[in-house]
């Protein structure tokens, strides 16, 4: 199940269970006659319902639908301010069940900003208006919901970063994967078109990698593939990507780099690891393609088989080279 969709049954089914509980307590009250407080259960109500139809809506843009806030704001502000004008302390309770869907619908940090504008007015009021000990307990109670329910999503975000962090890093090297390579790159060369920025990418590979390993075995050609990727981290700059397409090629994007940079950069590469003494094998080459991202360039796989050929042409020309490939080489 995807993030997208998971967020979606979740908000659904807090929303739902919200709206089954206020109807509920509308129920109740209209049956033992507290009018004020029914007509505010069902104002509740009908905000939940438009939150459950609002997620089933925007269901393939969860992660960034605003319209949760809005609707979560209302409910808070509505609840309080029914306190306010009531003056009726028995529906503190009423804020128990919000303050956990804050939790499950907006972002941690939102959510936790909404719960205490809820909380301090209530507090205030509760110390106002009941004894100290009533009030301390009422009080207390709203805080040990809202940071259990906290601590709980908070874990949940940790988690779900950790586990995406897994899906998009090599475990042994620590630089980014190839699944994560297309994403990054298009926004990449959205951003360049928006600013009109120059980007540049750089493929490059091991010389002579097949004989390394037959030389070496697997286990020193990883080494040295550990050994290079840290050397290539400490090489580029930061707002550089590394990523690891293979046991053996590297591919590296450089935004804001027009021509000239990619060209030194390239060369600077190359000559650090063909000078730097390497553990298990010695010594080691690579080749590389660069190119620029041209006018006509929009998509990921231009340029990605653009830097490709150029990285094949430089190890035609022989091992421990470089080669740029202009946009007009592919397009011709």
């Amino acid at each position: 199940m995807t993030e997208t969709r998971l967020r979606t049954w979740t908000h659904s089914v807090g929303y739902g269970l919200a709206t089954l509980f206020i109807f509920t307590l509308a129920l109740q009250n209209l049956r033992y006659g507290f009018y004020e407080l029914f007509y505010l259960a069902a104002g509740l109500a009908v905000l939940t319902i438009a939150g459950i139809a609002y997620t089933l809506l925007s269901r393939r843009h969860q992660l960034s639908a605003p319209g949760h806030l809005v609707i979560l704001s209302g409910l808070n502000s509505g609840l309080l301010a029914a306190m306010l004008t009531m003056g009726n302390t028995g529906i503190t309770h009423w804020a128990m069940p919000l303050l956990v869907l804050n939790l499950l619908v907006l972002r941690l940090r939102q959510a936790l900003t909404l719960s205490l504008l809820l909380i301090a007015p209530m507090a205030i009021l509760l110390f106002v208006k009941l004894p100290a000990m009533e009030a301390l307990t009422a009080v207390s109670g709203l805080f040990i919901v809202l940071i259990v329910a906290g601590l709980y999503i908070w874990h949940y975000d940790h988690m779900a970063q950790s586990a995406e962090d897994l899906a998009i890093t090599d475990p042994v090297t620590g630089a980014h994967n190839a699944r994560f390579l297309d994403e990054t790159l298009q926004k990449e060369i959205s951003r360049a078109i928006a600013t009109g920025h120059c980007l540049s990418v750089i493929n490059l590979t091991i010389d002579h990698a097949d004989e390394a390993a037959d030389l070496h075995g697997q286990p020193g050609m990883q080494t040295l593939f550990c050994s290079m990727t840290q050397h290539l981290f400490g090489v580029i700059r930061a707002g550089d990507t590394l990523y690891t397409l293979n046991d053996s090629e590297f591919f590296l994007i450089l935004p804001f780099t027009p021509e000239e940079g990619v060209r030194v950069i390239a060369e600077r590469i190359r000559r650090t690891i063909s000078e730097h003494q390497w553990p298990v094998t010695g010594k080691a080459t690579v080749s590389l393609g660069c190119t620029t991202r041209g006018s006509h360039d929009t998509r990921t796989d231009t340029l990605r088989d653009r830097a490709h050929q150029a990285m094949l042409e430089a190890r035609r020309r022989g091992a421990d080279s470089a080669w740029f490939s202009p946009e007009e080489t592919l397009r011709t």
